[in-house]
């Protein structure tokens, strides 16, 4: 997989992550607690593999073209998930904006007893071409794995 997930640390209803591309640090994701039993748009995505995608028709799509009209060419979808739709890489800070979807921020921080990621809308620019042209490609897959550090 030329694209991971590695999830390192938990809060109360939050999970942070490292997004890797070609072993190479990109940012930090944020995603809602992992749970046996999902709750929808409240769960963290099960561990394992899957692939990217464009996305073009889902909701989202038009207010990212208003928001970035010169990077927006659809919305990065991690596809084939059991039991989830719609699973999008985007902005947002806090586990209550992720909607099921991972955020994406160059920093992080807890606050009271739950991350958050920073300047997400810096890291959604620079990896938005990134993931793009790896959606776009064969090689399209990504992993998601637990190895939690602190």
């Amino acid at each position: 997989m030329r694209t991971k997930i590695i999830r390192v640390a938990e809060g109360r209803q939050s999970t942070l992550s490292q997004l890797y591309i070609d072993n190479i640090f990109q940012c930090y994701l944020l995603e809602d607690k992992i749970r046996d039993v999902k709750i929808p748009k409240q769960t963290a995505i099960p561990k394992g593999n899957y692939t990217l995608r464009l996305n073009t028709w889902g909701g989202m799509n038009a207010e990212y073209r208003q928001k970035f009209p010169k990077l927006h060419k659809g919305m990065i979808e991690i596809n084939g998930l059991p039991n989830f739709s719609f699973v999008y890489i985007h902005i947002g800070n806090t586990y209550r904006q992720t909607a099921g979807c991972p955020l994406c921020g160059f920093g992080f921080e807890m606050v009271n007893g739950d991350y958050q990621v920073l300047r997400s809308k810096d890291a959604y620019q620079m990896i938005y071409p990134k993931l793009l042209a790896l959606a776009q490609d064969n090689q399209n897959g990504i992993s998601i794995e637990n190895n939690f550090q602190f």
